[in-house]
């Protein structure tokens, strides 16, 4: 495997960087502490073709493959964790769900709109008490004529009050049926659809995350994504797409707090050199630059997989499982590093260290990850 950065990649690497520096991280602080969602910056980044980087250039999209998805969102984590998790959750769920399932007519009236950043897009598959466990949804989609109905809520949505259009999961069969569950696409402005509560999170607070509430919502059949009862199935196979998104988020985070670190650890002094000198310091930079490589390896090996079209269930849960956990440790390091100021607000690690936990929950949590390689090794 040779994961060396493509052409690409690197012309990628430097738009993202640049637009990073001069777009989002003057603005970092002011966003997260106001848990502004940046609805422009989104529209700025579909104009660079950020909101569509797996789309193919027929719908309007960047035409990319996963190698450089995961160098996009990365390299917009590694300045903000929140604007990164509302690219992932644009790119690889809603958009993600509809191009890897939707029929040519669905491709070619929402794609060409995700891409440019026209719409947002949001994916429900959550709901209050069924995370983990989503074949217990209680969201239901009836059918009434040539519509369906849907009625019930969504929790924990991404984009759930300002997405323009929603990948929605809702049951048309029996409790507990892997086959009982169908995807719909439903328009904002559609009646009986509406965002709910926001909820007030602990970090990724640029990120909107929120209810998404149904109320004898009428979607016509044309709405329907793929067959109906194969909403499920189709949900795990967007996820396992997913969890390679927010292994990269995860990595773009530990590759902030590590440079921040890095950085900091030369300039500060104490007992008359740099603390960088000491061992107790260095050590732990060897080991956070040294995890993040691991996590960034296995990361390359599922979009790689996922490239070349083979099943990667296992190698995604990989990725995800440890690259979010060396997130976490690398963003606690790092506070550590900068001691009592990376308890301040004054530096950025404050924010990776709390940005950082929800890549161990959303899409899967590290648990449900183990569950999965648990099951794909012991075939």
């Amino acid at each position: 495997m040779n994961f060396e950065m493509t052409e690409n990649q690197r012309m990628i690497q430097d738009m993202v960087q640049d637009f990073a520096e001069k777009e989002i991280k003057p603005n970092v602080l002011k966003w997260d502490e106001d848990q502004t969602f940046p609805v422009d910056l989104m529209k700025r980044m579909g104009e660079l073709g950020l909101l569509g980087v797996l789309v193919p250039n027929e719908y309007g999209g960047s035409g990319f493959g996963y190698f450089e998805y995961v160098t996009a969102i990365s390299e917009i984590s590694r300045v903000c964790g929140a604007v990164g998790l509302s690219m992932a959750a644009h790119n690889s769920l809603c958009t993600g769900h509809i191009l890897q399932f939707g029929n040519e007519e669905q491709k070619k009236k929402y794609l060409p709109k995700l891409a440019s950043g026209e719409y947002i897009g949001a994916w429900g598959l959550t709901e209050a008490n069924t995370g983990s466990d989503a074949m217990r949804m209680k969201v239901t989609a009836k059918k009434d004529g040539n519509e369906w109905v849907i009625n019930g809520a969504k929790n924990w949505i991404t984009h759930g009050i300002s997405g323009d259009v929603a990948v929605v999961l809702a049951r048309t069969g029996d409790l507990l049926d892997s086959h009982g569950i169908t995807a719909f696409i439903v328009e904002r402005g559609t009646p009986g659809f509406s965002g709910g509560k926001k909820e007030n999170k602990l970090g990724m607070r640029a990120s909107e995350t929120a209810e998404m509430i149904f109320e004898d919502c009428r979607v016509p059949e044309e709405n329907v994504l793929g067959e109906v009862g194969d909403g499920f199935v189709q949900a795990m196979k967007v996820l396992d797409g997913g969890r390679i998104s927010i292994a990269a988020l995860s990595i773009g985070i530990a590759k902030g707090a590590f440079d921040a670190a890095k950085q900091y650890s030369k300039e500060r002094e104490q007992f008359g050199q740099p603390i960088s000198k000491f061992q107790a310091i260095a050590f732990k930079l060897a080991d956070m630059a040294s995890e993040i490589e691991a996590a960034e390896l296995l990361t390359m090996q599922a979009a790689d997989m996922k490239n070349r079209g083979e099943r990667m269930t296992k190698e995604s849960a990989m990725a995800k499982y440890m690259a979010s956990e060396v997130s976490c440790r690398a963003a606690n390091e790092a506070v550590q590093i900068f001691g009592g100021y990376g308890y301040t607000k004054e530096y950025p690690v404050e924010k990776f260290y709390r940005d950082c936990k929800l890549c161990t929950i959303g899409e899967g949590t590290s648990e449900i990850q183990k569950l999965v390689i648990a099951r794909e090794i012991l075939k």
